[in-house]
């Protein structure tokens, strides 16, 4: 079995096992008992449903690598998990993000085997829960309170992200704002404030609000919710907002201008309150920092055009830290987040290439 088909068929494995954000644990269980049958050590799940597997090296003051994989998905629980193919590609909900990344933890154990190479520092392989949505980040908030100071860096992978290389880590700040009102009939108590209504108007004059485009920000209600029937005036809706900004300057001022919309928002028998729901922090490594110089050269020698670029991924926890971590790849696809996700096959022997030569090379770092 060829390297690429090995890695594609577990993806596809690890693909089919439903794995919710805050449903990981099948998935996680799978995971683990991979991680022994590999003989790798200190195997182990935490409370959280993290994943943690090391590959030992040979000085054992050296600080570890950790190399993460986030194991959750936003498809809820039920979702047809099918998987087609075609010229090339493969199509599956969570193939690519990030079914794909996980199995690629296997196959930096399977390439340092083949290509023995040798390992001053450990290793540790994390599959780590709780990235998408709500999840707020929580395995990798465990992930690096557990390791602390004792880890060189982070190298985090992203199934779909191959010729990216992350360095920078976007803020991120989400309210769920709920409005409250007395409700009625929308026929004999017409006149009086619908909940509906009343957040439909404060949504639409949230997305008027100017936003700069350098540093770039945005502003989206991925979820609208609210009332009980056509005929009836909604007593309560709610929405979930998220902000985001390269800058944390620019994302504190659209933070504060949301925040002063809803607080002066002024209507008898309406009541607006605002939750916090998630809070990404922002942190980076300079564009020329030894770690993402090493990601872009072992990129680019598999004849790939390699870009440093920002998002917002489980990199954002150790970053925030003063922790160095990049973003890498797998390969290259489409369709994220959405049940025509796919995955291209062709660049994921270049993809793993990268890796392999990013971990040897981290191997020689001072540390």
């Amino acid at each position: 079995m060829s390297f690429v088909k090995a890695i594609l068929d577990l993806a596809i494995q690890i693909q089919q096992i439903p794995a919710p954000t805050f449903g990981e644990g099948p998935r996680a269980e799978f995971l683990r008992d991979l991680f022994a049958k590999e003989k790798l050590e200190d195997v182990s799940m935490d409370s959280l449903g993290n994943v943690f597997a090391r590959l030992a090296g040979k000085q054992k003051k050296a600080r570890a690598l950790i190399v993460s994989a986030h194991s959750d998905t936003v498809f809820p629980a039920g979702t047809r998990l099918e998987i087609k193919r075609e010229a090339g590609k493969v199509f599956g909900p969570g193939l690519g993000d990030n079914s794909i990344g996980v199995a690629a933890l296997f196959g930096i154990v399977w390439g340092i085997r083949e290509r023995k190479i040798e390992l001053k520092r450990d290793i540790w392989f994390v599959a780590n829960v709780g990235e998408e949505g709500l999840g707020d980040l929580r395995g990798m908030r465990g992930v690096v309170e557990r390791f602390g100071s004792e880890a060189l860096g982070y190298l985090v992978l992203e199934g779909l992200a191959f010729g990216h290389v992350y360095h920078r880590a976007i803020g991120v700040r989400r309210y769920r704002i709920t409005a409250k009102t007395r409700g009625g009939h929308s026929w004999s108590d017409y006149g009086n404030p619908s909940a509906v209504h009343e957040l439909a108007a404060m949504v639409a004059q949230l997305t008027q609000m100017r936003l700069p485009r350098e540093p770039r920000t945005t502003l989206n209600v991925g979820v609208i919710q609210g009332g009980t029937g056509v005929n009836v005036l909604a007593a309560e809706a709610s929405c979930e907002l998220d902000l985001r900004s390269e800058d944390p300057a620019a994302l504190a001022k659209i933070i504060s201008q949301v925040e002063e919309t809803i607080l002066h928002w002024k209507r008898e028998g309406i009541k607006f309150q605002a939750e916090i729901i998630g809070e990404r922090p922002a942190g980076e490594i300079p564009a020329d920092h030894p770690m993402a110089q090493l990601a872009l050269e072992c990129v680019q020698e598999q004849g790939v055009e390699a870009t440093l670029t920002s998002g917002s991924t489980d990199a954002n926890i150790p970053l925030s830290k003063n922790i160095p971590a990049v973003v890498m790849g797998i390969t290259t696809g489409g369709g994220a987040h959405t049940v025509n996700e796919y995955i291209d096959v062709e660049p994921i022997g270049k993809g793993m290439g990268s890796l392999l030569r990013f971990v040897e090379g981290m191997m020689k770092v001072e540390g």
